[in-house]
């Protein structure tokens, strides 16, 4: 019997060792590093608005928690309160994950190191060795009441998971950058305008949309890059394809595949190659190598491909053309279509793509504007989409210690996500216009149409999915929609 408790206050003298350790660990490594810290609290989408407050009071708390743990007299409160805070650093993670409309950076030290979900596995963890050490260490604390103590402190841990999550729930609800609402437009909605063809569920979350055509949609996947799954949209089959280049010794990073049937392009713009081939067989040869570094590439013919890139002199965002002409390659850098703001960096970002007829377009990701430019680049136009944003509102933080500038969640996003065929633009919004309710963005997106020759708005419609879950992005092909939620795929037809 001694035996058996001596095991046990062994096993709690642990769990209060590693709680010491890692709140020790994490305070002073907060502390170290405050000003960045309190920089990512500003980029918080639930604690943008406490982060001068909050940024003090984490780490002296955690450092408090650690100092009661130390006492035994005191430990059973520590380890109450450990329990709390950890209760509510995962429901935090939770949120952000599932239902924040940006991620910010990850704590200091070493859990930066980490990802959010594997944090969150961290943080669960951590959770139930403080609920085994509060069960241990009340064993040794008489009984005060006619009521059992593990009924009582069962009690007071599901008390605690309450209060804990109502705290950070709380927060959520009063963060106002979750929705951004605009009543200077009001939307003019298509009711029904979509008829579901058919949804498919997927492996994971990693796949994108790499092409489509009349039968069948072409899925990329950013963990497998060189594998294409093939969906026929009539019967749900699937096929996996697997991608052969003749030049595997580059240091590729980020691999993208757009397929134009009977051609397919892969890119990586950080190399910079570009390959082609045959959807026959899946075989692709260079088509570009070393030619332009990329963040973007959208291929308008199979002689041709337009680029996103960053000027060399200014670091600016700039487009361009690689065309494949007689046996020899051509690349035309324009940098006076995409117009500076601010910076010309964030200010410039957005989607390139091309309506499938030659056409590229450029939609802009902060502002109320998209470009229009022939496929060689002599003549360009501004459209504007129905937001009255017109100019970028950035929330740029400086992150000192590795001399890194990122967005902010207050930075206000005005078109998402982009797709167009024939003269129609579609852009995907979550910016709720007059008379909008809100409640309709938890199981659909907002796409808006655009006749952009016209340059003028037509009308918009949702696009259903999953409940509580992002659009992560999708595509139009002739009278096809085709979306992609994180694991499952969606197909529609516009009526």
């Amino acid at each position: 019997m001694k035996t058996s408790i001596s095991f046990k206050n062994t096993i709690a003298d642990i769990i209060c060792l590693l709680y010491i350790l890692l709140f020790v660990y994490a305070a002073v490594s907060k502390l170290l590093d405050f000003e960045d810290f309190r920089v990512q609290l500003g980029q918080s989408p639930l604690l943008s608005a406490f982060a001068g407050l909050i940024s003090w009071i984490v780490p002296v708390l955690e450092l408090f928690i650690a100092l009661l743990i130390v006492f035994k007299r005191w430990r059973l409160i520590g380890l109450f309160a450990a329990f709390s805070l950890m209760v509510m650093f995962t429901a935090y993670i939770y949120i952000i994950l599932n239902y924040s409309s940006s991620v910010p950076c990850s704590c200091g030290g070493i859990l930066e190191k980490m990802g959010w979900k594997e944090h969150f596995f961290f943080n669960a963890v951590f959770m139930v060795l403080a609920a085994a050490g509060i069960l241990i260490s009340a064993g040794g604390i008489p009984k005060v009441s006619l009521i059992s103590k593990p009924a009582v402190i069962a009690s007071a841990l599901m008390l605690t998971v309450f209060f804990s999550i109502g705290v950070v729930a709380f927060l959520f609800m009063l963060s106002d950058t979750e929705i951004k609402r605009n009543n200077a437009f009001i939307r003019k909605y298509i009711p029904h305008a979509l008829e579901k063809v058919g949804e498919c569920p997927l492996e994971s979350n990693s796949f994108y949309i790499a092409g489509a055509d009349e039968n069948t949609v072409y899925l990329g996947n950013y963990l497998a890059p060189l594998y294409v799954k093939s969906i026929n949209i009539k019967n749900g089959n699937a096929y996996e394809n697997r991608i052969s280049i003749d030049k595997t010794d580059l240091s590729y990073k980020r691999v993208r595949i757009d397929v134009r049937p009977p051609y397919f392009f892969l890119g990586d713009g950080t190399v910079p190659v570009l390959f082609k081939g045959s959807v026959s067989n899946w075989n692709a040869r260079i088509f570009s190598i070393d030619n332009a570094y990329f963040t973007q590439f959208s291929v308008l013919d199979p002689f041709k491909i337009a680029i996103a890139t960053n000027s060399g002199k200014t670091g600016e965002n700039i487009l361009g053309l690689v065309t494949s002409q007689a046996d020899s390659l051509n690349l035309k850098l324009n940098d006076t279509i995409l117009k500076r703001q601010i910076d010309g960096k964030f200010d410039t970002d957005g989607v390139l793509t091309n309506n499938g007829k030659g056409i590229i377009l450029y939609v802009y990701y902060y502002r109320n504007q998209y470009i229009v430019a022939d496929a060689q680049f002599h003549s360009f136009s501004t459209g504007k989409t129905i937001d009255t944003i017109g100019r970028a509102q950035l929330d740029v933080a400086h992150y000192k210690n590795k001399d890194q500038y990122k967005l902010g969640v207050n930075t206000v996003v005005v078109n998402k996500h982009t797709s167009a065929y024939g003269d129609l633009l579609y852009v995907h919004s979550d910016r709720l216009g007059k008379y909008e309710d809100e409640k309709v963005l938890r199981s659909a997106s907002i796409i808006d149409v655009y006749n952009f020759k016209e340059k003028t708005y037509l009308k918009s419609f949702y696009l259903y999915h999953q409940r509580d879950v992002r659009l992560q992005e999708f595509k139009v092909y002739k009278d096809l929609v085709i979306a992609l939620a994180q694991d499952k795929l969606w197909i529609y037809r516009i009526k």
